[in-house]
């Protein structure tokens, strides 16, 4: 079992973890625990959509119910398959607990990849290469953007930036805080299914429900800390600070995702920009609301601004992650070590 002295291991594999995550970021050649979990995904949606084919239901609580079982199956086997991993190897060779926490770890976060991505966006729109901007965004985006002008794709950097730096950063760390490896996996592999099935579209309105319920609730935390994040960030960076706090209280509940909005409204605030508006999912209109209305139109130098408040941001998430194993191993020793495998 972990005691408080502990702590400072846990600390070294989280850093660790995210150098290397900032070095090489994501090679597409090593295997990764979310491609894996994406698969389960794929393969558990198929069977359960072919087994309400068969019962010959189409009532929405089926499928409501299939996308409980959805999320518990994926998440269950997610938390189990991290847990006995770590178990064993904390029982049988603890330099390669090491490792394994610091890979499981690593591949929660995406800081590096965001950053990287969304410099390749900006790389094609200085060559007046829209078209390669277009197809580069698509790659990190939602949002269908073949019809996209400079200036959207510049709005929807800054969001993507925003957005994932609580879902990609500030999340996966809490829950690391709070249980370990396995509350960072579970973490992931909810909002894994999120991103898969938890849309309000014809064909995931009702079998992505529980997901992207469930994706909310694990995220209203982190989402709230990440945009307090961003507000120290821009205090330090000399951004308009008081206007992010002011746009994160008044127009962060604004959004049509509870946690979405609170990191948006802080970066608009910040940047002195407006983001939000209408944008097409899966040929869909979707209309959200317009985040600091009377702010600029998102420039290059904007997009820069937003990567370097995401950086600095993240070094007040890792304090905080310290702070919280200190804690957690204090607290509740019992519960952090057994997130741990110890």
């Amino acid at each position: 079992m972990i005691s408080p002295s502990n702590f400072e291991t846990v600390t070294v594999v989280t850093i660790l973890a995210f150098l290397i995550d900032w070095i090489i970021g994501d090679p597409q050649s090593w295997p990764h625990p979310v491609r894996l979990i994406g698969k389960l995904i794929t393969f558990l949606e198929k069977l359960l959509r072919e087994t309400l084919a068969r019962l010959k239901t189409a009532k929405p609580s089926s499928f409501v119910i299939a996308g409980a079982f959805l999320w518990l199956i994926v998440v269950s086997a997610s938390g189990t398959a991290v847990w006995f991993m770590l178990r064993f190897a904390a029982e049988h060779l603890r330099p390669l607990w090491m490792l394994m926490a610091t890979y499981l770890v690593f591949s929660a976060v995406c800081l590096r990849d965001l950053i990287r991505h969304t410099q390749r966006v900006e790389r094609h729109l200085n060559r007046g290469d829209l078209e390669g901007a277009r197809r580069a965004l698509s790659w990190i985006v939602g949002r269908e953007t073949a019809d996209l002008d400079e200036a959207a794709i510049r709005r929807a950097e800054i969001e993507t930036l925003a957005e994932n730096f609580s879902d990609g950063l500030v999340a996966p760390f809490f829950y690391l805080a709070l249980a370990g490896p396995l509350g960072a996996g579970i973490y992931k592999a909810t909002n894994t299914l999120d991103s898969m099935v938890g849309y309000k579209n014809e064909k995931y309105l009702y079998l992505g429900r529980v997901s992207a319920r469930m994706d909310d609730v694990l995220n209203y935390v982190p989402s709230r800390l990440a945009a307090v994040f961003l507000i120290i960030a821009g205090f330090f960076l000399r951004k308009d600070f008081k206007m992010a706090f002011s746009l994160w209280i008044k127009e962060g509940r604004f959004h049509t995702s509870p946690n979405s909005g609170q990191t948006e409204a802080a970066m608009a605030g910040a940047l002195g920009v407006y983001l939000g508006g209408t944008s097409l999912y899966h040929g869909k209109e979707v209309v959200k609301p317009t985040l600091n209305g009377g702010g600029a139109v998102a420039t290059s130098s904007k997009v820069i601004d937003a990567q370097n408040l995401v950086k600095f941001g993240t070094f007040f998430c890792l304090v905080l992650a310290a702070l919280l194993y200190f804690a957690s191993a204090w607290l509740w020793a019992a519960p952090f070590g057994w997130g741990l495998g110890l």
